[in-house]
């Protein structure tokens, strides 16, 4: 199946978690050892246990590129841990579009597959690498960055550590051409003209 490695890699994810927490973390420092929700009259074990990624095994893979996310939106015991995850599905030929995580690095472990991966700096200096099974790579905080799966025939899996229990995600398509921005400013600003600019806002629309 395409997931096996969530079965015979849970030595992977005790690594990652291990490094997570020594990432450029974002969060404030709590003086308690946790934080409960207003709405949590009842604090166990179960609290402190998150089972959102049961469905990813033995599912069918994804036909588009897919993400599963374990922040504090989630799983609630995370707010002041300074921790997060996230599982990166890749069917192939599939992209995770250029984007930032304004408040955290991200770690991101491959675990089956092939990954093109890059970023890019504040001096304009593109950074890629293709990854291999095993292999880590470091997207610094803030900085835009990507992810491809050019395998023209077999999906690729990624877990994602994050330094903050709510790294966020800024899209750099969605945020440029799905916001409203004005079209005769998009025009000037990617030296194009009104067509190409209503062109890529249609093809960034939700699909009914």
């Amino acid at each position: 199946m395409a997931f096996d490695a969530l079965k015979h890699g849970s030595f992977l994810v005790v690594l990652i978690l291990a490094i997570a927490r020594t990432s450029n973390a974002g969060d404030p420092d709590i003086i308690s050892d946790f934080l409960i929700p207003a709405n949590v009259t009842i604090v166990d074990s179960n609290f402190f246990t998150y089972t959102g990624f049961r469905v990813l095994v033995d599912a069918d893979p994804p036909t588009t590129f897919k993400v599963t996310k374990a922040s504090m939106a989630e799983f609630p015991a995370l707010n002041g841990q300074s921790v997060s995850f996230a599982v990166l599905q890749y069917p192939s030929g599939s992209v995770n579009p250029p984007h930032t995580h304004p408040r955290s690095a991200e770690l991101l472990l491959l675990l089956q597959g092939s990954l093109e991966v890059g970023f890019v700096d504040t001096a304009n200096k593109l950074y890629t690498q293709t990854l291999q099974v095993g292999d880590m790579f470091v997207f610094p905080k803030g900085l835009v960055h990507y992810q491809y799966n050019s395998d023209g025939k077999d999906p690729a899996l990624a877990i994602s550590g994050f330094g903050s229990a709510n790294a966020g995600t800024v899209s750099v398509p969605g945020t440029v051409f799905a916001t409203g921005i004005d079209n005769v400013i998009l025009a000037k600003s990617f030296k194009t003209d009104d067509a190409t600019v209503q062109m890529i806002k249609a093809g960034l629309a939700p699909k009914a």
